[in-house]
């Protein structure tokens, strides 16, 4: 029994339409890096791979508009399904762009801050990580990445 939901699991539209948005937008992302910097070691491949965030294409933008319009084509856009799908997606894409990006500058000023101590007053400080949020063509490329891979794989 529980087998059978597993492999269901494993060719559901849904499923399969999220998790190549998602992981086609991570291979974009090393591509375009790789092509950018000529030079990369195999931990930098692995780790945008798996875990890079920011660039483009937007990997939460591809991955939440793959399975809104999934979830539209399996269950229709009047499901309750649906529309939580849609407005969460709305969520992350607007988070995607403007709450990380306060958050880069948050971190941004506490790393001066961090420095001005450890210069002027002798303190340890390790720097925190700056993200910056997605600009809008990175969603944009990300959003139809993730509808074409979503038609794709309930259309086909």
């Amino acid at each position: 029994m529980m087998k059978e939901k597993i492999s269901a699991l494993f060719v559901s539209p849904v499923f399969l339409s999220a998790f190549f948005s998602w992981f086609g937008a991570q291979l974009l992302k090393v591509i375009i890096d790789t092509l950018k910097r000529r030079a990369r070691k195999k931990e930098d491949v692995v780790s945008t791979l798996l875990w890079k965030t920011g660039g483009m294409p937007s990997s939460h933008s591809s991955l939440v508009t793959a399975l809104t319009t999934s979830i539209g084509f399996v269950e229709g856009i009047t499901s309750p399904l649906f529309i939580m799908s849609f407005f969460y997606a709305a969520i992350i894409i607007r988070d995607a762009m403007g709450v990380r990006k306060a958050a880069g500058l948050q971190a941004q000023k506490i790393n001066e801050m961090g420095e001005y101590l450890k210069k002027n007053h002798n303190m340890d400080f390790s720097p925190v990580k700056v993200v910056h949020g997605h600009k809008v063509e990175e969603v944009i490329v990300g959003m139809v990445l993730g509808f074409f891979i979503a038609l794709a794989f309930c259309l086909l």
